[in-house]
Protein backbone atom coordinates (compact mmCIF):
# COMPACT_ATOMS: atom_id res chain seq x y z
CA UNK A 1 0.00 0.00 0.00
CA UNK A 2 2.88 2.37 0.75
CA UNK A 3 4.35 1.62 -2.68
CA UNK A 4 1.04 2.59 -4.30
CA UNK A 5 0.85 5.79 -2.23
CA UNK A 6 4.41 6.72 -3.22
CA UNK A 7 3.68 6.11 -6.90
CA UNK A 8 0.68 8.40 -6.74
CA UNK A 9 2.59 11.19 -5.03
CA UNK A 10 5.37 10.77 -7.57
CA UNK A 11 2.81 11.20 -10.34
CA UNK A 12 1.57 14.43 -8.77
CA UNK A 13 5.10 15.82 -8.44
CA UNK A 14 5.95 14.85 -12.03
CA UNK A 15 2.88 16.76 -13.16
CA UNK A 16 4.21 19.83 -11.36
CA UNK A 17 7.50 19.61 -13.29
CA UNK A 18 9.65 17.73 -10.77
CA UNK A 19 11.81 14.76 -11.68
CA UNK A 20 13.11 12.02 -9.42
CA UNK A 21 16.45 12.64 -7.71
CA UNK A 22 18.79 9.73 -7.09
CA UNK A 23 19.80 10.97 -3.66
CA UNK A 24 18.43 13.25 -0.98
CA UNK A 25 21.32 15.73 -1.10
CA UNK A 26 20.37 16.84 -4.63
CA UNK A 27 16.63 17.04 -4.02
CA UNK A 28 14.40 20.09 -3.58
CA UNK A 29 11.80 17.90 -1.87
CA UNK A 30 12.46 14.84 0.28
CA UNK A 31 9.45 12.69 1.22
CA UNK A 32 9.82 9.77 3.60
CA UNK A 33 6.92 7.33 3.41
CA UNK A 34 6.73 5.50 6.71
CA UNK A 35 5.66 2.07 7.92
CA UNK A 36 5.20 1.31 11.61
CA UNK A 37 3.63 -2.15 11.43
CA UNK A 38 6.51 -3.43 13.59
CA UNK A 39 9.02 -1.76 15.88
CA UNK A 40 11.90 -2.54 13.52
CA UNK A 41 10.12 -0.67 10.73
CA UNK A 42 9.48 2.35 12.94
CA UNK A 43 13.13 2.33 14.04
CA UNK A 44 14.20 2.52 10.38
CA UNK A 45 11.95 5.53 9.83
CA UNK A 46 13.30 7.26 12.94
CA UNK A 47 16.87 6.63 11.83
CA UNK A 48 16.23 8.03 8.37
CA UNK A 49 14.47 11.10 9.76
CA UNK A 50 17.39 11.73 12.09
CA UNK A 51 19.81 11.58 9.16
CA UNK A 52 17.77 14.20 7.28
CA UNK A 53 18.37 16.77 10.02
CA UNK A 54 21.83 17.62 8.70
CA UNK A 55 20.42 17.93 5.17
CA UNK A 56 17.90 20.49 6.37
CA UNK A 57 20.63 22.40 8.19
CA UNK A 58 22.70 22.61 4.98
CA UNK A 59 19.78 23.69 2.85
CA UNK A 60 16.89 25.39 4.60
CA UNK A 61 14.93 25.68 1.35
CA UNK A 62 14.76 21.89 0.96
CA UNK A 63 11.28 20.64 1.87
CA UNK A 64 11.33 17.61 4.16
CA UNK A 65 8.03 15.74 4.45
CA UNK A 66 6.92 12.69 6.44
CA UNK A 67 3.95 10.68 5.23
CA UNK A 68 2.46 7.27 5.91
CA UNK A 69 1.45 5.31 8.97
CA UNK A 70 3.80 7.04 11.40
CA UNK A 71 1.58 10.10 11.03
CA UNK A 72 -1.60 9.78 13.05
CA UNK A 73 -4.47 12.22 13.54
CA UNK A 74 -2.36 14.18 16.05
CA UNK A 75 1.14 15.30 15.05
CA UNK A 76 2.25 17.40 18.04
CA UNK A 77 4.64 14.73 19.38
CA UNK A 78 6.20 14.27 15.92
CA UNK A 79 6.57 18.03 15.46
CA UNK A 80 8.38 18.24 18.78
CA UNK A 81 10.68 15.29 18.07
CA UNK A 82 11.44 16.30 14.45
CA UNK A 83 11.16 20.10 14.31
CA UNK A 84 13.05 20.24 11.00
CA UNK A 85 10.31 18.31 9.17
CA UNK A 86 8.22 20.82 7.24
CA UNK A 87 5.01 18.87 6.76
CA UNK A 88 3.33 15.71 8.07
CA UNK A 89 0.84 13.76 5.93
CA UNK A 90 -1.40 10.86 6.89
CA UNK A 91 -1.69 7.98 4.39
CA UNK A 92 -3.28 9.09 1.08
CA UNK A 93 -3.20 12.70 2.30
CA UNK A 94 -1.15 14.60 -0.29
CA UNK A 95 -2.68 18.06 -0.03
CA UNK A 96 -0.54 19.45 2.83
CA UNK A 97 2.64 18.96 0.79
CA UNK A 98 1.06 20.35 -2.38
CA UNK A 99 -0.08 23.47 -0.50
CA UNK A 100 3.43 23.95 0.92
CA UNK A 101 5.00 23.60 -2.54
CA UNK A 102 2.64 26.26 -3.89
CA UNK A 103 3.29 28.73 -1.07
CA UNK A 104 7.04 28.15 -0.73
CA UNK A 105 8.00 27.66 -4.37
CA UNK A 106 5.35 29.75 -6.08
CA UNK A 107 4.20 26.87 -8.29
CA UNK A 108 0.58 26.78 -9.46
CA UNK A 109 -0.77 23.44 -8.22
CA UNK A 110 -4.36 23.85 -9.45
CA UNK A 111 -5.88 20.52 -10.48
CA UNK A 112 -2.79 18.44 -9.68
CA UNK A 113 -4.72 16.14 -7.35
CA UNK A 114 -7.25 15.15 -10.00
CA UNK A 115 -5.02 12.55 -11.70
CA UNK A 116 -3.09 10.26 -9.36
CA UNK A 117 -2.28 7.43 -11.76
CA UNK A 118 1.46 6.89 -12.37
CA UNK A 119 2.62 8.48 -15.62
CA UNK A 120 5.23 5.76 -16.24
CA UNK A 121 3.92 2.77 -14.29
CA UNK A 122 5.71 -0.53 -13.89
CA UNK A 123 4.55 -3.47 -15.99
CA UNK A 124 3.13 -4.92 -12.79
CA UNK A 125 1.61 -2.20 -10.65
CA UNK A 126 -0.55 -1.72 -7.56
CA UNK A 127 -4.08 -0.33 -7.47
CA UNK A 128 -5.66 0.43 -4.07
CA UNK A 129 -9.33 -0.56 -4.07
CA UNK A 130 -10.17 -0.23 -0.38
CA UNK A 131 -8.51 2.01 2.21
CA UNK A 132 -8.39 1.49 5.95
CA UNK A 133 -9.64 -1.43 8.03
CA UNK A 134 -12.54 -2.13 10.36
CA UNK A 135 -11.20 -5.28 12.00
CA UNK A 136 -9.09 -3.85 14.86
CA UNK A 137 -7.00 -6.96 15.41
CA UNK A 138 -5.47 -6.43 18.83
CA UNK A 139 -1.86 -6.31 17.55
CA UNK A 140 -2.44 -3.97 14.60
CA UNK A 141 -1.98 -0.19 14.40
CA UNK A 142 -3.31 0.14 10.82
CA UNK A 143 -6.97 1.03 11.60
CA UNK A 144 -5.76 3.85 13.85
CA UNK A 145 -3.49 5.29 11.15
CA UNK A 146 -5.26 4.53 7.87
CA UNK A 147 -8.77 4.92 9.26
CA UNK A 148 -11.95 2.97 8.79
CA UNK A 149 -12.76 0.91 5.74
CA UNK A 150 -13.65 2.87 2.58
CA UNK A 151 -14.13 1.12 -0.79
CA UNK A 152 -13.82 2.76 -4.19
CA UNK A 153 -16.57 2.36 -6.77
CA UNK A 154 -16.06 -0.34 -9.42
CA UNK A 155 -16.32 2.11 -12.33
CA UNK A 156 -13.60 4.31 -10.81
CA UNK A 157 -11.26 1.33 -10.42
CA UNK A 158 -11.96 -0.01 -13.91
CA UNK A 159 -11.32 3.43 -15.44
CA UNK A 160 -7.99 3.69 -13.62
CA UNK A 161 -6.83 0.24 -14.69
CA UNK A 162 -7.92 0.87 -18.28
CA UNK A 163 -5.78 4.02 -18.31
CA UNK A 164 -2.85 2.12 -16.79
CA UNK A 165 -3.02 -0.54 -19.51
CA UNK A 166 -2.77 2.23 -22.12
CA UNK A 167 0.45 3.24 -20.35
CA UNK A 168 1.91 -0.25 -20.61
CA UNK A 169 0.65 -2.07 -17.50
CA UNK A 170 0.12 -5.80 -18.02
CA UNK A 171 -0.64 -6.90 -14.46
CA UNK A 172 -2.39 -5.22 -11.53
CA UNK A 173 -2.45 -6.14 -7.87
CA UNK A 174 -5.66 -4.94 -6.21
CA UNK A 175 -4.77 -3.69 -2.75
CA UNK A 176 -6.46 -3.42 0.58
CA UNK A 177 -5.62 -4.00 4.22
CA UNK A 178 -8.58 -6.40 4.12
CA UNK A 179 -9.02 -6.69 0.37
CA UNK A 180 -11.69 -9.38 0.36
CA UNK A 181 -13.94 -7.08 2.42
CA UNK A 182 -14.08 -4.82 -0.62
CA UNK A 183 -17.52 -3.35 -1.29
CA UNK A 184 -19.14 -4.29 2.00
CA UNK A 185 -19.31 -0.59 2.92
CA UNK A 186 -20.79 0.54 -0.43
CA UNK A 187 -24.48 1.29 -0.89
CA UNK A 188 -24.47 -0.85 -4.04
CA UNK A 189 -23.72 -3.97 -1.95
CA UNK A 190 -21.00 -5.16 -4.31
CA UNK A 191 -18.08 -7.41 -3.43
CA UNK A 192 -14.60 -8.40 -4.59
CA UNK A 193 -15.88 -11.13 -6.91
CA UNK A 194 -17.94 -8.59 -8.87
CA UNK A 195 -14.93 -6.27 -9.11
CA UNK A 196 -12.76 -9.14 -10.34
CA UNK A 197 -15.31 -9.90 -13.06
CA UNK A 198 -15.29 -6.26 -14.22
CA UNK A 199 -11.49 -5.97 -14.21
CA UNK A 200 -11.20 -9.32 -16.00
CA UNK A 201 -12.97 -7.77 -19.02
CA UNK A 202 -10.37 -5.01 -19.52
CA UNK A 203 -8.55 -5.34 -22.85
CA UNK A 204 -4.74 -5.56 -22.82
CA UNK A 205 -4.68 -6.51 -19.14
CA UNK A 206 -3.17 -9.96 -18.76
CA UNK A 207 -3.09 -10.75 -15.04
CA UNK A 208 -4.93 -9.79 -11.85
CA UNK A 209 -3.73 -10.38 -8.31
CA UNK A 210 -5.07 -9.15 -4.97
CA UNK A 211 -3.90 -8.85 -1.36
CA UNK A 212 -4.15 -9.00 1.62
CA UNK A 213 -7.13 -11.27 2.34
CA UNK A 214 -8.77 -11.98 5.68
CA UNK A 215 -10.13 -15.51 6.32
CA UNK A 216 -13.52 -14.29 7.54
CA UNK A 217 -14.24 -12.53 4.22
CA UNK A 218 -12.96 -15.21 1.82
CA UNK A 219 -16.34 -16.15 0.36
CA UNK A 220 -17.34 -18.91 -2.06
CA UNK A 221 -17.98 -16.23 -4.70
CA UNK A 222 -14.41 -14.96 -4.42
CA UNK A 223 -13.00 -18.50 -4.55
CA UNK A 224 -15.11 -19.21 -7.64
CA UNK A 225 -13.78 -16.05 -9.29
CA UNK A 226 -10.20 -17.18 -8.76
CA UNK A 227 -11.05 -20.58 -10.21
CA UNK A 228 -13.02 -19.39 -13.24
CA UNK A 229 -11.80 -15.95 -14.36
CA UNK A 230 -9.02 -16.28 -16.93
CA UNK A 231 -6.93 -13.32 -15.78
CA UNK A 232 -7.15 -13.84 -12.00
CA UNK A 233 -3.98 -15.56 -10.80
CA UNK A 234 -4.10 -18.70 -8.69
CA UNK A 235 -2.32 -17.25 -5.69
CA UNK A 236 -3.81 -16.21 -2.34
CA UNK A 237 -2.17 -14.47 0.61
CA UNK A 238 -4.30 -15.58 3.56
CA UNK A 239 -2.80 -14.76 6.98
CA UNK A 240 -3.54 -17.13 9.84
CA UNK A 241 -1.18 -15.34 12.32
CA UNK A 242 -1.23 -18.02 15.06
CA UNK A 243 -2.08 -21.69 15.42
CA UNK A 244 -3.73 -21.76 18.85
CA UNK A 245 -7.37 -20.83 19.37
CA UNK A 246 -6.61 -18.99 22.61
CA UNK A 247 -4.04 -16.78 20.85
CA UNK A 248 -6.36 -16.19 17.88
CA UNK A 249 -9.07 -15.10 20.29
CA UNK A 250 -6.70 -12.67 22.03
CA UNK A 251 -5.66 -11.38 18.61
CA UNK A 252 -9.36 -10.79 17.77
CA UNK A 253 -9.03 -12.65 14.48
CA UNK A 254 -12.58 -14.01 14.36
CA UNK A 255 -11.88 -17.65 13.42
CA UNK A 256 -10.50 -20.83 14.94
CA UNK A 257 -7.59 -22.98 13.86
CA UNK A 258 -9.90 -25.62 12.42
CA UNK A 259 -12.01 -23.05 10.57
CA UNK A 260 -8.87 -21.74 8.91
CA UNK A 261 -7.73 -25.24 7.91
CA UNK A 262 -11.21 -25.99 6.51
CA UNK A 263 -11.07 -22.79 4.44
CA UNK A 264 -7.69 -23.71 2.96
CA UNK A 265 -8.98 -27.18 2.10
CA UNK A 266 -12.01 -25.63 0.38
CA UNK A 267 -9.81 -23.26 -1.64
CA UNK A 268 -7.51 -26.08 -2.73
CA UNK A 269 -10.44 -28.26 -3.75
CA UNK A 270 -11.97 -25.49 -5.89
CA UNK A 271 -8.81 -23.90 -7.34
CA UNK A 272 -6.48 -26.55 -8.78
CA UNK A 273 -2.76 -25.82 -8.34
CA UNK A 274 -3.41 -22.73 -6.20
CA UNK A 275 -0.42 -21.40 -4.28
CA UNK A 276 -0.90 -20.19 -0.72
CA UNK A 277 1.05 -17.62 1.27
CA UNK A 278 0.42 -16.53 4.83
CA UNK A 279 1.49 -14.27 7.71
CA UNK A 280 2.59 -15.57 11.11
CA UNK A 281 3.33 -13.75 14.37
CA UNK A 282 5.25 -15.59 17.09
CA UNK A 283 5.58 -14.55 20.71
CA UNK A 284 2.20 -12.86 21.04
CA UNK A 285 1.24 -12.11 24.65
CA UNK A 286 0.29 -15.30 26.44
CA UNK A 287 1.62 -17.64 23.73
CA UNK A 288 2.83 -20.81 25.44
CA UNK A 289 5.22 -23.39 24.04
CA UNK A 290 2.22 -25.59 23.23
CA UNK A 291 0.57 -22.67 21.42
CA UNK A 292 3.69 -22.15 19.33
CA UNK A 293 3.87 -25.84 18.50
CA UNK A 294 0.30 -25.57 17.22
CA UNK A 295 1.49 -22.84 14.83
CA UNK A 296 4.26 -25.15 13.64
CA UNK A 297 1.67 -27.91 13.15
CA UNK A 298 -0.33 -25.70 10.78
CA UNK A 299 2.80 -24.88 8.79
CA UNK A 300 3.63 -28.58 8.54
CA UNK A 301 0.09 -29.56 7.64
CA UNK A 302 -0.76 -26.89 5.06
CA UNK A 303 2.72 -26.41 3.56
CA UNK A 304 2.49 -22.81 2.38
CA UNK A 305 4.48 -21.66 -0.60
CA UNK A 306 5.65 -18.60 1.31
CA UNK A 307 5.37 -17.34 4.88
CA UNK A 308 5.81 -13.74 6.01
CA UNK A 309 6.91 -14.11 9.62
CA UNK A 310 7.60 -11.75 12.49
CA UNK A 311 8.12 -11.73 16.21
CA UNK A 312 5.45 -9.76 18.06
CA UNK A 313 6.36 -6.19 18.88
CA UNK A 314 3.95 -3.97 20.86
CA UNK A 315 2.43 -1.07 18.92
CA UNK A 316 1.48 1.80 21.24
CA UNK A 317 -2.22 2.52 21.02
CA UNK A 318 -3.30 -0.97 19.99
CA UNK A 319 -5.59 -3.13 22.08
CA UNK A 320 -2.78 -5.57 22.87
CA UNK A 321 -0.49 -2.77 24.03
CA UNK A 322 -3.22 -1.32 26.26
CA UNK A 323 -4.54 -4.54 27.79
CA UNK A 324 -1.91 -7.29 27.57
CA UNK A 325 1.54 -7.88 29.02
CA UNK A 326 4.31 -8.52 26.51
CA UNK A 327 5.25 -11.59 28.52
CA UNK A 328 7.19 -13.70 26.01
CA UNK A 329 10.92 -13.14 26.46
CA UNK A 330 12.71 -11.59 23.48
CA UNK A 331 15.19 -14.47 23.37
CA UNK A 332 12.30 -16.92 23.21
CA UNK A 333 10.63 -14.88 20.46
CA UNK A 334 13.80 -15.00 18.39
CA UNK A 335 14.14 -18.73 18.98
CA UNK A 336 10.57 -19.37 17.81
CA UNK A 337 11.04 -17.10 14.80
CA UNK A 338 14.18 -19.02 13.83
CA UNK A 339 12.33 -22.33 14.05
CA UNK A 340 9.58 -21.00 11.76
CA UNK A 341 12.21 -19.74 9.30
CA UNK A 342 13.97 -23.09 9.23
CA UNK A 343 10.78 -25.08 8.77
CA UNK A 344 9.46 -22.83 6.01
CA UNK A 345 12.78 -22.83 4.17
CA UNK A 346 12.60 -26.64 4.12
CA UNK A 347 8.99 -26.61 2.88
CA UNK A 348 9.64 -23.97 0.20
CA UNK A 349 12.70 -25.85 -0.97
CA UNK A 350 10.68 -29.05 -1.40
CA UNK A 351 7.80 -27.30 -3.19
CA UNK A 352 10.08 -25.44 -5.60
CA UNK A 353 12.21 -28.53 -6.28
CA UNK A 354 9.05 -30.34 -7.40
CA UNK A 355 8.68 -27.77 -10.20
CA UNK A 356 11.97 -28.67 -11.90
CA UNK A 357 11.28 -30.01 -15.38
CA UNK A 358 7.93 -28.23 -15.70
CA UNK A 359 7.07 -25.35 -18.03
CA UNK A 360 5.35 -22.12 -16.94
CA UNK A 361 4.16 -18.88 -18.45
CA UNK A 362 6.19 -16.00 -17.05
CA UNK A 363 5.20 -12.34 -17.22
CA UNK A 364 8.58 -10.64 -17.56
CA UNK A 365 8.83 -7.63 -15.23
CA UNK A 366 12.41 -6.49 -15.74
CA UNK A 367 16.06 -7.18 -15.04
CA UNK A 368 17.95 -7.83 -11.83
CA UNK A 369 21.73 -8.29 -11.82
CA UNK A 370 21.67 -8.56 -15.59
CA UNK A 371 19.13 -11.40 -15.63
CA UNK A 372 15.50 -11.17 -16.69
CA UNK A 373 12.90 -12.01 -14.06
CA UNK A 374 9.18 -12.53 -13.90
CA UNK A 375 6.57 -14.51 -12.04
CA UNK A 376 4.34 -17.46 -12.73
CA UNK A 377 0.61 -17.14 -12.20
CA UNK A 378 1.20 -18.78 -8.82
CA UNK A 379 3.67 -16.02 -7.89
CA UNK A 380 6.87 -18.02 -8.26
CA UNK A 381 9.84 -15.78 -9.06
CA UNK A 382 11.72 -17.05 -12.12
CA UNK A 383 15.08 -15.86 -13.49
CA UNK A 384 16.33 -16.51 -17.02
CA UNK A 385 18.85 -15.25 -19.56
CA UNK A 386 18.11 -13.68 -22.93
CA UNK A 387 19.78 -11.17 -25.25
CA UNK A 388 16.38 -9.84 -26.37
CA UNK A 389 14.31 -7.12 -24.70
CA UNK A 390 11.78 -9.28 -22.89
CA UNK A 391 10.10 -6.71 -20.63
CA UNK A 392 6.33 -7.01 -20.66
CA UNK A 393 6.24 -10.27 -22.63
CA UNK A 394 4.65 -13.48 -21.49
CA UNK A 395 7.22 -16.20 -22.20
CA UNK A 396 7.42 -19.90 -21.57
CA UNK A 397 10.18 -20.98 -19.20
CA UNK A 398 11.34 -24.53 -18.62
CA UNK A 399 12.52 -24.81 -15.00
CA UNK A 400 15.91 -26.44 -14.56
CA UNK A 401 16.97 -25.26 -11.09
CA UNK A 402 15.34 -24.17 -7.86
CA UNK A 403 15.99 -22.70 -4.43
CA UNK A 404 13.60 -21.99 -1.55
CA UNK A 405 13.16 -18.44 -2.86
CA UNK A 406 13.22 -18.56 -6.67
CA UNK A 407 13.48 -20.66 -9.82
CA UNK A 408 15.83 -20.63 -12.81
CA UNK A 409 14.50 -21.37 -16.27
CA UNK A 410 15.31 -21.61 -19.95
CA UNK A 411 13.06 -19.55 -22.18
CA UNK A 412 11.33 -21.72 -24.74
CA UNK A 413 9.33 -19.10 -26.60
CA UNK A 414 9.59 -15.30 -26.60
CA UNK A 415 6.12 -14.76 -28.13
CA UNK A 416 3.16 -13.88 -25.87
CA UNK A 417 0.74 -16.77 -25.56
CA UNK A 418 -2.49 -17.65 -23.87
CA UNK A 419 -1.74 -17.51 -20.18
CA UNK A 420 -4.05 -20.07 -18.62
CA UNK A 421 -4.63 -22.48 -21.48
CA UNK A 422 -0.96 -23.33 -21.98
CA UNK A 423 0.08 -23.60 -18.34
CA UNK A 424 1.10 -26.98 -17.01
CA UNK A 425 1.78 -28.36 -13.59
CA UNK A 426 1.85 -26.40 -10.37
Amino acid sequence: MNTADSERLSSILSGLGFSESKNADDANIVVLNSCVVRQSAEDKVTGMLTSLKSLKQRSEDTIVALMGCMVGPKTKALETKFPYVDVFMKPQEYEPLINLIESQMGIDTTGCLSNLQPVKPHISTHVPIIHGCDEFCSFCIIPYRRGRQVSREINDIVDEITLLTKRGVKEVTLLGQTVDAYGHDLASSTDLSELLQSVNRIDKLERIRFLTSHPIYMSNKIIDSIANLSKVCEHILLPFQAGADSVLKNMRRGYTKQEYINLVNKIRSQVPNVSMSTDVIVGFPGETQADFESTMDILEQIKFDKVHMAAYSPRPGTIAHRTMDDDVDLTEKRKRLKLVEQLQEKISKEINASLIGQCFDILVEGKHRNRWFGRTRTNKLVYFDSEDDMAGNVVKAHIYESSPWSLNGHVQDSEPDAIRGEQHGY
